[in-house]
């Protein structure tokens, strides 16, 4: 198979239907799977065979979407699941218990600090946030109940590059999987080479890229020795009550290197829920299909408009990654390849109260709470992504009362500049 982005969205994991020759993935629109005897179906829920007994399990449809995002990344396998904040809260309840903690940058969406500060520590799960900017705090914070360090690839907002391979190294000198949100940087940037052991996505952002379908996926790397961690993972190393007792790393070992992801599969999602539709991830595939070629776009877009912003005297600072310097740009050129993403945030000289004259003025960019879609779109997150946490967390996660955040969309550049151009008259006026 391909390696070439632009072919794997198009071919991994799926060429035809055996039965009707179809050539776009079908919509398996069903609960359940009949089985074939009970010998198959014996072997299924005893996970000596691989297939389809449920569609909250698993599904044909969403499969062809995990194998295909699988193979992007770079990955042994993928969990699709209903939202990227599900993914988020899968990723680390698979390997955690009550007592145990995780190490967070933070630099994060404002929806997974408040699952990190608030819902993970109702379960018992203690998350320590660290600064980025110092990649041996991630070790400081780190001890024997230390399960996962987590980060955001272009952290929304303040997108500055998170350090992935040198956070790693350290990680994987400790024997810490380091899992990294990939939502704001698909095809941009592969975690999984500069050493994190999972990725997750919201698909729903720019894997979709329509706008009409919700949801998210985690992608195992394969490339993390759990069994090695011995005490340091118990969920994937002692044996599970909720499971027959299995020990995921030795119950799977004739599957390949998949323990992570199967615990996170049959125990997780069977228990939560959550799991993606079939339509959504039919709709999801479509999007798939023009990745590569949509952020191209994006990006290429996303440079006119920071440079556009920058010499703007209405604007006092532009936050994108091509005008950053010093270490945040060294990071960003060692991590991002063929562009520098489509999010950014700019503040203007006359504060809040210009802010949302700015968006009220927009004509073009829709004002809603998403990133990622094919169409430009703004917002003021203080305000609303980032309403429920406090000021001081605001500030640190990068929020400021007059920061706007812009998701520069695939549209004609000339009519991007001219919806801002005349926006930011409006905000200037008032």
């Amino acid at each position: 198979m391909s390696t070439n982005p632009e072919t794997q969205v198009l071919h991994a994991g799926w060429r035809a239907d055996p039965s009707t020759g179809s050539v776009a993935v079908p919509i398996h629109q069903t609960t359940s799977f009949q089985f074939q005897d009970t010998g198959h179906a014996e072997r299924l829920f005893g996970l000596a065979e691989m297939g389809f007994i449920y569609s909250r399990i698993m599904n044909p449809t969403v499969d062809v979407l995990e194998k295909r995002i699988a193979a992007l990344e770079g990955g042994v396998a993928a969990l699709a699941l209903g939202s990227g904040q599900a993914a988020t809260a899968f990723s680390i309840l698979t390997l955690t218990q009550p007592g145990d903690n995780i190490v967070s940058s933070t630099d994060l969406y404002g929806g997974t600090w408040n699952l990190f500060a608030n819902t993970l520590k109702q379960m018992g799960v203690e998350v320590r946030f660290v600064d980025p900017a110092d990649p041996e705090g991630f070790a400081r914070a780190t001890d024997a109940r230390t399960r996962a360090w987590y980060a955001e690839t272009l952290p929304n907002p303040k997108l500055q590059v998170f350090p992935i391979a040198e956070v790693a190294a350290i990680g994987r000198k400790l024997g810490i999987p380091l899992i990294m949100d990939n939502t704001a940087a698909p095809i941009l940037c592969k975690p999984l080479e500069l050493g994190a052991a999972v990725v997750m996505h919201s698909t729903t952002k720019f894997i979709g890229g329509h706008g009409t379908s919700i949801g998210g996926i985690i992608v195992d790397g394969g490339n993390f020795d759990w069994e090695a961690g011995g005490d340091r993972f118990p969920t994937l190393n002692q044996p599970d009550p909720s499971y027959h007792g299995a020990v995921w790393t030795q119950a799977v070992k004739p599957l390949g290197p998949i323990a992570y992801i199967i615990r996170t599969r049959t125990c997780i999602l069977r228990d939560l829920g959550a799991p993606m539709a079939p339509f959504n991830a039919f709709l999801t595939l479509q999007g798939l299909e023009t990745l590569p070629l949509r952020m191209e776009r994006h990006c290429a877009n996303a440079l006119r408009v920071a440079a556009f912003l920058s010499s703007h005297p209405a604007v006092e600072r532009v936050i994108h990654p091509s005008v950053q310097t010093g270490e945040a740009k060294r990071r960003a050129d060692a991590a991002l390849r063929g562009g520098y993403g489509s999010l950014m945030g700019f503040e203007l000289k006359a504060g809040a109260s210009a802010g949302r004259a700015f968006i009220e003025a927009l004509q073009l960019f829709y004002h809603v709470a998403n990133i990622g879609d094919a169409r430009s779109l703004a917002i003021h997150p203080a305000t609303t992504t980032h309403s429920q946490l406090e000021p001081a967390e605001q500030l640190a996660s990068g929020v400021t009362p007059g920061y706007v955040r812009l998701s520069i969309g695939i549209e004609h550049i000339d009519d991007i500049l001219a919806d801002l151009s005349q926006a930011l008259d409006a905000a200037t006026r008032a």
